[in-house]
């Protein structure tokens, strides 16, 4: 009952009107009514009918009002929206920014003393290539090319070497090398040795000798090429696959990760200076048999091959402190203290 008060209530001025229709309707077909009561009659009816248009129509102009200020309001509010969606956008790449640049500084590590030795053995394990560029490959040639090729063989893989190093038939460029080596560390290093230019060429001489020597016990998985430069740095670079050291004497090294985008930029700086080295042929030295340790003819034999000039003052004595160097290369920064990297 309750429903249809409500009904009637929200429907009373159309309601009213038919009902007051039919009954004068009805009352005019008994002729109980007069006319001018139905003429009358149908006035109100009119006026009922007109007054509920009206109100329709009012409701409809408050209807639209009010959706235009909701729109309008709802237009506001995207437009607020939208600039705070360009701030959210902008502080994420700010964020994304300040994320890479963090990245970029976790990448990149100064190193000093025992931290050193530690980056080199990490850089040496399960690396199938490394790039040297300084200068005469000591260490390289005592300690990261036999480590580097030991576990190659060990686990089956291929290793690519680029070793770009100081030309020993350069007597002035070893000269120079020798001084400043001494400018920096007038003392003997790991060796027991001091530089000298005689040093430096037999340091050379012996990295060639070297290369050729392992390249021909591990043909099948080793690839090794040598690069001679006729300028002297100051700095040592050492790339594997997953990092780049950077050192130099007497101060802090620099390891740089394969995640910065600087490790991509020196590796393609490593390739083309070796490129612009003078080659050595060592394709060549196949053709050449070397021992489990090498004989003075043979590594006579081996240099005429390479299109390499020993010096003429070079006797047995030279030779084989060439050949030592080479098979039994001491560590130049001492013995190291501690072992691999699990």
């Amino acid at each position: 009952m309750k429903r249809w008060m409500v009904r009637f209530a929200e429907n009373v001025d159309a309601i009213v009107p038919l009902v007051l229709g039919i009954a004068v309707s009805v009352l005019s077909l008994l002729d109980l009514v007069s006319a001018h009561l139905v003429e009358n009659s149908i006035l109100v009816v009119i006026a009922v009918l007109s007054f509920a248009l009206l109100r329709d129509r009012w409701n409809e102009d408050a209807t639209d009002q009010n959706l235009r200020g909701t729109l309008a309001a709802t237009l506001s509010l995207i437009n607020d929206l939208q600039g705070k969606l360009a701030l959210i956008s902008r502080l994420e790449q700010s964020t994304r920014s300040m994320h890479v640049t963090v990245q970029g500084l976790a990448s990149i590590r100064t190193l000093k003393g025992a931290d050193i030795d530690w980056a080199f053995r990490a850089a040496r394990k399960h690396t199938d290539r490394w790039m040297f560029k300084g200068g005469t490959g000591t260490y390289t040639r005592a300690v990261t090319l036999p480590v580097c090729a030991e576990i190659a063989r060990r686990e089956r893989r291929a290793l690519t070497m680029r070793l770009e190093i100081l030309d020993p038939t350069n007597e002035a460029l070893c000269e120079q090398y020798a001084r400043y080596r001494t400018s920096v560390a007038s003392g003997p290093d790991g060796t027991g040795e001091f530089w000298t230019t005689d040093r430096t060429r037999k340091e050379s001489f012996a990295t060639i000798l070297a290369a050729c020597w392992h390249q021909q016990g591990l043909s099948q998985i080793l690839d090794i090429g040598v690069g001679l430069t006729s300028t002297v740095s100051t700095f040592r670079f050492d790339l594997s696959a997953n990092q780049i050291i950077i050192t130099q004497d007497d101060g802090p090294a620099v390891m740089i990760s394969d995640e910065s985008p600087l490790y991509d930029g020196y590796a393609t700086e490593l390739r083309t200076s070796f490129t612009q080295a003078r080659r050595v042929p060592l394709e060549s030295a196949l053709r050449f048999h070397l021992s489990g340790r090498p004989t003075c003819s043979e590594v006579r034999a081996l240099f005429v091959g390479l299109q390499i000039d020993l010096p003429e003052e070079y006797g047995e004595d030279d030779l084989e402190q060439i050949i030592e160097k080479a098979v039994h290369a001491k560590n130049p920064y001492g013995d190291p203290e501690f072992g691999e990297p699990e």
